[in-house]
This record gives C-alpha cells, sequence and structure tokens, in this order.
C-alpha cells in the first residue's frame, strides 16, 4: 500500500465521519409562540410563513389567544425567527402555563393580567419545592392529622 492509498483512504474515511456527525436527528416536537394577531390577513400571513418551513406538519392558529402551534420536526428557534420575519417583531416563545400546574399562581412573578384565561406565567417564584416548610404547615394543622388536636 502506497502513501497515496493511505492519504485518499485518511481523507474519505474523516469526510464519512464529519457528514455523519452534521445530520442530527431532529425529534418531532410541539412549539407555541405568542404573537399579536390582530385579523385575517396577519393570522394567514403567519401561517403561511411557517407552513412553508421544512419539517413543519401543522400549523394552527388562535387568534383569541394570540397563540401559534406549530408540531413537526422543527428547531422552536427557526420558528421564532421566521414569525418575526412577518413583521412581528414581539413575538416570543409561549410563556405561559396551565393555572393547575403551579402550585402558587398569585405569586409575583406568575400573575398576569394578559394570560389567557386559565394560564399563569412560568416563573420560579410560583413552583412548589418538594418538602417545603409551607406543605408542613399545612399538614401540620390539617384535618387529615390525627394529633392535630394535642398542639392545640
Amino acid at each position: 500500500m502506497g502513501a497515496l492509498d493511505s492519504l485518499s483512504e485518511y481523507f474519505s474515511n474523516n469526510f464519512y465521519v464529519s457528514i455523519r456527525k452534521r445530520r442530527k436527528r431532529k425529534v418531532m416536537q410541539t412549539v407555541n409562540i405568542k404573537v399579536k394577531i390582530d385579523c385575517d390577513g396577519c393570522e394567514r400571513k403567519i401561517k403561511n410563513a411557517v407552513s412553508s418551513m421544512k419539517g413543519a406538519k401543522s400549523v394552527e392558529v388562535n387568534r383569541k389567544m394570540h397563540k401559534v402551534t406549530v408540531s413537526g420536526y422543527v428547531d422552536p428557534k427557526k420558528v421564532l425567527k421566521r414569525v418575526q420575519s412577518t413583521g412581528k417583531k414581539k413575538a416570543e416563545l409561549w410563556p405561559y402555563v396551565p393555572y393547575t400546574m403551579v402550585a402558587y399562581p398569585y405569586a409575583a412573578g406568575a400573575y398576569d393580567k394578559r394570560a389567557p384565561p386559565g394560564f399563569v406565567r412560568k416563573s420560579e417564584q410560583a413552583q412548589a419545592q418538594p418538602g417545603s416548610t409551607d406543605d408542613k404547615l399545612m399538614s401540620f394543622f390539617s384535618d387529615e392529622n390525627p394529633n392535630a388536636c394535642t398542639v392545640m
């Protein structure tokens, strides 16, 4: 085996390895984006822009909640950029969680008047810490606690 053969083999193997590294499989996911939608034209413009993306399987636009939902093999940042390219510069990833998923929905960072009904803003203050002192004190004087009368 000559020097040229070993060099060509080395470069061809590195070429195939670099191609494999570049092609990452995207996972199927749902991306929610908050964007102000005023009229049918805005709705149609956003829907056409996002549905033409490579990997987008379905696009739903909810004008009442100002929400765009995209399902498919897409990157959330690319979807957000595509929505912003339609002229909606204040578009952002969906910042809300359902009201039932949060332990303290009226915490300072969670309550938002502009949130859709049944949703609160996602924040650290609203999340319950497992084994926190509030939970212990609440169960201490609970009706389910048989020793609650001895403390009082």
